[in-house]
């Protein structure tokens, strides 16, 4: 057993998604400290700062110095918010500090970016977690455990949708949608988290035969709309479309059909249809953000993830989502790309 002190962390970006790690540490209590928020924005570091204040109730201050966090000994790990065109030398010099990452997802705009990001905590010798929190909620765990058991037979079928909408708006912020500072388009910015949990539960891709495009609905320099044909190494097949182009949105969905049952988890909530007849639910339902509000879902996942990647270092174990195990999503999205672009099968690495 390790330190269980309160785990003090920093905040790195200010954008979108800072609102719900605030609320996740505040609701995960005296396991967290948040000291601060860095960011290049010294007027956004100072609003959600303001913000975060009242949230926790306790002083959080604004930032926009990295080199303050990583030499700041009473930080113990940074969760990193900005987007991935700059990952490593974000994470560089925090993890030379000895500064533990929890990474919101993507890890890089590509697979050899990820790679390098894991390459650089390992080199450092610290902890990197990665938000795919989606692996928190209760009807997936239950998944999980029912397809550990071993009970479900073997997998024969893979379902995976992602029937999301985006105004435009939301791509005419500067650099969204692009390769350049997002790495992609629908895959990699919004479909990973299904493509990580998807893939949690089947198993690892062996080839995809694609077709990737941007829709009249979006002037977008990446694809907005993908289908892909897959085949998993474990032997079964499956399907995979994920989109931003389709109105108004819905909940993304993985069906997984096995020998005994089909699992299908939706909008936070787990169906199991047993071939006998049976029929069992679990989980709540849950906004996705999958509509016009990007953000329509609760913090309670992130501040599972937060919490588990707290408990990982007082235990001295991986978090449950480790940068090992993220880098199967970036594998199948860069080998969806390819096929997409080349127009035939593309395998992926053992």
């Amino acid at each position: 057993m390790g330190d269980s002190r309160s785990k003090v962390a920093v905040l790195i970006g200010a954008g979108m998604v800072a609102r719900t790690h605030v609320a996740a540490v505040a609701a995960a209590g005296d396991a967290v400290r948040l000291k601060a928020i860095c960011s290049r924005s010294r007027d956004r570091a100072e609003a959600l700062a303001a913000e975060a204040t009242a949230a926790i109730d306790r002083p959080v201050s604004a930032l926009t110095d990295l080199n303050a966090v990583a030499t700041d000994p009473e930080v113990d790990f940074a969760v990193i918010l900005t987007p991935p065109d700059a990952r490593a030398d974000l994470i560089r010099p925090l993890a030379e500090a000895g500064k533990h990452i929890l990474l919101e997802k993507p890890m890089g705009r590509n697979a050899d970016e990820a790679r390098e990001v894991v390459r650089i905590c390992r080199a450092a010798g610290v902890t990197l977690g990665v938000v795919f929190q989606h692996r928190m909620r209760a009807a997936s765990l239950k998944a999980a455990e029912l397809v550990q058991g071993g009970a479900l037979g073997a997998l024969g079928l893979v379902e995976i949708s992602v029937p999301w909408w985006r105004e435009q708006a939301y791509y005419d912020e500067p650099g969204r949608g692009t390769y350049a500072r997002d790495g992609g388009g629908v895959l990699i910015s919004q479909a990973i988290h299904t493509i990580d949990l998807a893939l949690s539960l089947a198993g690892p891709v062996d080839s995809v035969r694609a077709m990737a495009t941007t829709t009249r609905f979006h002037d977008m320099e990446a694809e907005d709309f993908v289908v892909a044909g897959l085949r998993f190494a474990g032997g079964a097949v499956g399907s995979m479309v994920a989109s931003t182009a389709s109105f108004p949105g819905g909940a993304e969905s993985i069906t997984l059909h096995f020998d005994k049952a089909s699992l299908h988890l939706e909008s936070g909530q787990l169906l199991v249809r047993w071939r006998d007849g049976r029929e069992e639910r679990f989980g709540a339902t849950g906004g996705t953000g999958g509509g016009a509000d990007p953000m329509a879902f609760t913090h309670e996942w992130h501040q599972g993830i937060i919490e588990d990647f707290v408990d990982a270092l007082d235990e001295g174990r991986e978090p449950v989502v480790n940068g090992e195990a993220a880098l199967a999503a970036h594998d199948l999205i860069d080998a969806t790309i390819r096929s997409a672009r080349s127009g035939q099968a593309e395998e992926l690495a053992a």
